[in-house]
This record gives structure tokens, sequence and C-alpha cells, in this order.
């Protein structure tokens, strides 16, 4: 056996050591190879994403991309996480929400979830939710000193954590045992409605502030484990904002908290331990990671400015995006929610809630709930996650991404300070205004499917039975905006549903397939992806037509007047022209080309290519076939 000498063996030891420019002159030669004739920093930029925010994903990243000092665990900057074991000895917090009204039912999937791997609740109280009075019933055989509870009941904060703390005195659950988080967050429920928050539904905005500082003084008198406020960022997220507007917009409302608790008469240090923060976790794992590092150590620079440091740990609750689930082709919603799920254990969440995959259908059945709570039992005890702490942490594109992603939160929060906080940039329309901008840009990348939609905009199964649920609460309206990925081809999609109802049969379009499988296969198989996006049928049968056959085979497809030519360039030319003109003896009214706009010029009426606007192309074309809006 070879005994290695003491100090180990140097596997690089015999190579000289690369310079970053001398990677650029390789990557130079690769892009000339593809007719892009660049260099230097143009050829690592062409290789480069651009995000959201600004930011810019590059090709390479190394030492010198990472900030000088990240800290440690449970130390200021907080960026490795708030506690110096990174969370709790077993992991995050599986934290399970429960929307429904009828308390029995509620008490009887609380007690499931709990007995089978969730470690707290998180229960929707008020219009929409559970009545207040039912709190009791709803936790009935609940072990509340051991089951923490978090609270979302709207404009009724206020009554409902009062109702909770009352119900922890009832059952003789010492103060020192209690765990919660009572949901007052006036400027979230604004932000949602439209209405200031209060005790009541007229309330103005300072008397739902006071509310909230008024049981916040309550809970830091007397419930040392209880937080009486929550910084909710969910609905900026479900707005359309970017990461760097959910932080900005979240360290905006922190802030006018703090304003209001330590304006009461409250320590800094007590006001800071009154917030909990409420983040989407997405499918972008590497930008949920960061998102979510950046908010702690964003948070930290408050406390430092407060002159609390050693208090700014933030305190994170992660909820899988409700945007990106989608309520087509559902259960891939669990493949998004487990990368979700992955991401915020990994960026040091302390608590996380995985959202079931029959969210968008309405209330989650056994099945769907069962599901959630495994996604993180699985992640946790089979993968392990939890096992080392900030695992993400000293990667050199993670670092760098954190800290980009702080900077541009920090300006936006700094642009809100300006218009006065985030009170008055909410009535203002300063908010509303920024994140339909950013929406907008992202719904033209969705309806070329720059960002793919995995079972609605891609790979759509137009066969597929949809799980029936019983419609869930309405949620809060009249503030800003919820949007979702999938809503522009939903309502493609529910056109066509209608026209099934209505006369037995999808819309359809006949596949005109010229020459070989070689030749035709995937510009065939690209076209039929792009129109079921939107609920039409295409019709590929024969395999192949030549213009002595297209017109019988258009005329036995069934199709609404519109065909589409799928092959190489090479046979489009040869035969574009006289194909399409054999659709038109048959009754095609608009014949498409599957490929570059240009081709065959003259013999077809549109194209359809990679990173055209599928969502306006396809629109137009159940126009054309009197589908009904």
């Amino acid at each position: 056996m070879t005994v290695l000498p003491d100090d180990g063996l140097s596997l690089a030891a015999e190579f000289p050591d690369a310079t970053h420019e001398q990677w650029q002159r390789l990557v130079e030669g690769v892009l000339r190879k593809s007719g892009k004739d660049v260099s230097g920093e143009a050829a690592e930029d062409a290789l480069s994403t651009k995000l959201e925010d600004g930011l810019i994903t590059r090709p390479l990243y190394t030492t010198p991309d990472t900030p000088a000092d990240t800290g440690f665990p449970g130390f200021a900057p907080f960026v490795r996480g708030g506690t110096p074991a990174g969370g709790s000895a077993s992991g995050w917090d599986v934290r399970q929400r429960h929307l429904g009204t009828d308390p029995a039912r509620v008490n009887e999937a609380v007690l499931a979830d709990l007995e089978n791997g969730v470690t707290s609740l998180w229960l929707s109280l008020g219009r929409g939710g559970l009545p207040v009075e039912a709190l009791a019933k709803a936790l009935d055989g609940v072990y509340l000193d051991l089951a923490p509870l978090a609270l979302d009941a709207g404009a009724e904060f206020a009554a409902a954590g009062r109702a909770l703390l009352a119900l922890y005195a009832e059952r003789g659950v010492a103060p020192e045992d209690a765990r919660a988080v009572l949901g007052a967050d006036p400027l979230g429920h604004e932000a949602r409605t439209g209405r200031p928050a209060g005790t009541d539904a007229d309330a103005d905005a300072d008397s739902g502030l006071e509310a909230a500082v008024a049981l916040a003084r309550e809970a830091a008198a007397h419930w040392p484990g209880v937080r009486a406020l929550s910084v909710d960022a969910l609905p900026y997220h479900e707005a359309g904002g970017s990461a760097a507007e959910e932080l900005g917009l979240s360290l905006a409302t922190g802030v006018a908290y703090l304003r209001a608790l330590t304006g009461a008469g409250l320590g800094i240090e007590a006001a800071l331990g009154q917030l909990e923060f409420r983040y989407a976790a997405t499918a972008d794992q590497f930008l949920t990671i960061a998102k979510l590092r950046a908010a702690r150590l964003l948070w930290a620079r408050v406390a430092e400015a407060c002159g609390a440091p050693a208090a700014g740990a933030q305190r994170q609750h992660a909820v899988t995006s409700p945007v990106m689930m989608t309520r087509r082709d559902p259960w891939v919603n669990m493949l998004r929610t487990t990368v979700a799920c992955m991401a915020a254990g990994v960026g040091g969440a302390d608590a996380v809630t995985v959202l079931p995959f029959d969210h968008e259908l309405g209330l989650p059945d056994a099945f769907s709930r069962r599901i959630a709570r495994n996604t993180s039992s699985i992640l946790l005890e089979e993968s392990h996650l939890a096992r080392v702490i900030d695992p993400a942490g000293g990667s050199y594109y993670v670092e760098r991404l954190t800290s980009e992603l702080a900077e541009a939160a920090w300006e936006f929060f700094q642009t809100v300070e300006r218009a006065g906080g985030l009170p008055a940039a909410l009535r203002s329309g300063l908010v509303a205004e920024r994140l339909a901008a950013t929406w907008a840009e992202r719904s033209a990348k969705l309806a070329k499917r720059r960002e793919p939609v995995t079972g609605v905009s891609e790979f759509p199964l137009l066969t597929e039975q949809l799980p029936e649920r019983e419609a869930a609460p309405a949620a809060p309206s009249g503030g800003l905006p919820r949007v979702r990925r999938d809503e522009a081809y939903e309502a493609l999609r529910a056109r066509s549903d209608r026209h099934l109802e209505a006369t037995g049969a999808r819309p359809r379009i006949f596949l005109a397939a010229l020459g070989t499988a070689a030749a035709h296969t995937a510009r065939a198989t690209f076209a039929a992806n792009l129109f079921q996006a939107g609920g039409i049928q295409p019709v590929h049968d024969p395999v192949s037509v030549d213009a002595a056959t297209a017109a019988a085979a258009y005329a036995a497809s069934g199709a609404d007047g519109t065909a589409v030519l799928c092959s190489s360039d090479a046979l489009y030319e040869e035969q574009a022209e006289a194909v399409a003109a054999a659709l038109r003896s048959a009754g095609a009214t608009t014949v498409f080309l599957a490929g570059r706009p240009g081709t065959a010029a003259g013999a077809v009426d549109e194209y359809v290519f990679a990173g055209c606007d599928a969502v306006a192309v396809l629109s137009n074309v159940l126009d054309r076939m009197g589908v009904a809006q």
C-alpha cells in the first residue's frame, strides 16, 4: 500500500494556475466556431444571462467575486444563519397551512398533520377563514405548548391574536412555553385589499398600526415566545414583484413597524423580537437561496443602524411560491415545490410551508396535504439537508448573487423611504406601478416561452383529467393584483374547454409534415407543443404529405381552417408553395410555417418559431377559428 507523505498530495502541483484571460480566449475560440466574432469581456457577456433587477448571471465566478466577510452563523450580519446552529437541531420548522372555514374539518386535518411530521400550524382566520370564535374548536386536542402556531387574520388580527392568548391561558400553557406568530400585518392587509387594517373593516391606517402595537406590547410583556407582527412579502411577490422588490418592500414594512413599536415605548431589541418575515420560495433555487441570505444581511443592516446589531437575526418563514403553481398538469407542482422547499432550507429559512400541489384548484385533500408535508420530511430525514450549516456558503456564485441582490433591494428600499415610507408609497401608487412594470416584462417572457412553464406552455396534455376540489374561500382583494405564471395560457385553455363542451371537439389544426421523419420531426413536435398550449388539438395524420396528398389529408383532419407546414428549410424551398396551395384548395384559410420568418416567402401566411409571441399567435388562431372568448 502506498503511504502519502504527511503533507498530503497536491494534485494540482504540476499544473500552472490558469488565468481569467486564458479562459476568455478559450471562450472566444468556441464562440467563433458558432459564428460569433467577439473577444474579451464581450465574449463573456455572450454567455451571460440577464435576470430581473438588472442582475446578470455570468458564466464564471472566481475568488475575487466573493464579499470580504460574510461572518459566522448566529452572528451579525447573519448571512450564514440566524443562530449558531443555522437553525434548529432537527432542521426547519415544517409549517402546514390551513384555509378551511369549518372548524371540525380543520381540526381533523390539523391533528393528521401533527401526527405525521408537521411541527407547526398556519391558520387562516376571520373573513375567508375560520371564524375567530371557532379557534378553540379547531385546536381541540392540540398540545399548544408543543405545537407553535402562526395566525393570518387580515383585518381581524387583534381579535384573533387575543383569542389565541386567551386560549393559552385557559388551557394552562405557561407563558414561556407558548410559541406563536399572531399575524398582525396592517400594511400587508392594506396591500392586499387597498383598505387599512384595524379592529374593524372601517378603521383608518393609524388605528390598524396602533392595534398591532398594542398586541406587540402585550406579547413582549407577558409571552416571551410569541411574536405579534408578520412582515408578509407575499402580497408583493404575488403582484408580480421581483426578488429585489420583494426584499425592499419587506424592509420598508419592517422599518415602519419598528418606528411604530419604538415610538410606543418598546425598546429596539424587544421591537426586533416582535417581527417574523415571510418570503416566497420559487423553483429558481439559486435565486431563492440568495434572497433569504440577502434578507438576513439587509435586516442586520437595519438593526445595526438602530443600534442593536446583536439583535438583528431575522426570523424567516418561507412559503413555496403561489405564482409558480399551475392549474393544468397540477402534479408537476410537486416537483416545483420540492425544489423550492430545498432552496428555502438551504437558504436558511426557519420555517417552511410547502403549498399542496392542488393549491390553485381549491382546498387540498388529505393526499395533497400528505405529499406537501412529506416533501420537507424527505429533504430533512433522507436527504439530510439540515445537517450542514449554510451549505451554499462559499459558493462564488451564490455569494456574489447574495451581495448584488442585497444591493438592488436596498436601492429600492431607499426609493420607498424617499417617497415617505411604505404607507405613502402604497397610497401614491408607486408600489403598484413598479410591480406592474416588472410583471409586464416577465409576462412578455412567458408569452414568448423564454420562461417555460412545464405542462402549460411546454408539453401540455390536452387529455388530462384534473382532480376535482372543493372551492377555497375567496382571497382578499381590492388592492394589489394576484398574478400567476400560467394565467395567459389558462385563459386560452379555458376558451378551448368551453368550445369542447359546446361542440364536443377541441379546435383543430392540421400538421402538414413534409418529407421523412428525420426532416420534419423536430418542427412538427415544436408546432404540436405550441398549439396545444392554447388548447388547439394538432392532427398529424398521415405522417407525411406532399402536394398530391395534402388536400385530402387536410379535409379528413377536421381542422378549423388552419394548417402548419413542418419540415426542413431545404424541403420548404422545394415543396412549401405547392403544398400550401393544395391546403388552401381544401379549405385552409391560414397556412403557418414552422421555421424562420421569411422562409418560403409568399407561399405561407404566418410563421411560428422559437421566441415568437405564443400567446398572441394562439389567441389570434382561436379568434379565426371562431372560438368564443
